[in-house]
């Protein structure tokens, strides 16, 4: 780990444009379950009331649940040492930005400000009426289904099954992809189309990648440095090894 440690650390000190991509390990330690896998909310949820279109036909059924999970409960989760560690490396001109699979805005709290949102953020309500945003606030979800000033409905602002990526953080993500010489994956098993496609496109323009999980992923036998354990831990030894303040 030590070696390891030394060589991640290089590799930061040695990049002119380095990219962290996260998925939902960096949130576990802040109480959000990953969604897929062993233990992962779908294997104990249905996630149809996710699908967009069920959705769109029993919108107060799903907005109950909705509210219940990414609102209620996850919506009281605090930034970890991780994402505190991800923003410090930001002030210090060591990470140019964030590109994240999660949608609990705990990377915004923490004070990355360059944050990619690739399946969108819970913070925000869409009218599927209108189009307009809103940022939710404590009386948004106090009727449901919640309605747009229009008469439209709100869903949040974060992709649905049946839905695309937002073309604007598909184009940020591409573009971070070809530019960054070191991608920095931090919680991603790798298995969700199409982001994880994202890092193996950096790696493939010469990017040299760092991962960091508690197990081997998809990204490991592509990875420079792989650093095993949670992220919370090895995210503070990476902060620690270039002197930084977590």
């Amino acid at each position: 780990m030590n070696e390891a440690l030394a060589r991640a650390a290089a590799l930061l000190r040695e990049a002119r444009h380095a990219t962290a991509f996260t998925g939902a390990g960096v949130s576990v330690e802040s109480g959000i379950p990953p969604f897929r896998g062993p233990g992962g909310l779908w294997s104990r949820v249905d996630p149809a009331f996710i699908e967009i279109g069920y959705f769109l036909e029993h919108p107060a059924e799903s907005w109950r649940r909705i509210k219940g999970i990414f609102y209620d409960h996850f919506g009281q989760a605090q930034p970890n040492a991780a994402h505190f560690g991800l923003a410090a490396l930001e002030a210090a001109g060591r990470l140019r930005s964030v590109i994240t699979q999660n949608i609990d805005d705990l990377h915004q709290q923490a004070g990355s400000r360059e944050v990619i949102e690739f399946h969108g953020s819970s913070r925000w309500l869409l009218c599927l009426e209108c189009g307009r945003r809103e940022a939710v606030h404590a009386g948004s979800l106090a009727a449901l289904p919640p309605r747009c000033g229009c008469g439209g409905l709100l869903k949040p602002d974060f992709i649905f099954f049946g839905e695309g990526i937002p073309e604007k953080s598909l184009q940020r993500s591409y573009q971070e992809a070809a530019q960054a010489d070191l991608f920095l994956v931090i919680g991603s098993s790798g298995e969700v189309q199409p982001a994880c496609q994202i890092p193996v496109l950096a790696r493939n323009r010469g990017a040299k990648l760092i991962e960091i999980n508690p197990h081997p992923s998809h990204f490991t036998p592509i990875a420079d440095v792989f650093l095993q354990g949670p992220a919370t831990k090895a995210v503070s030894e990476l902060i620690k090894e270039l002197g930084l303040r977590n």
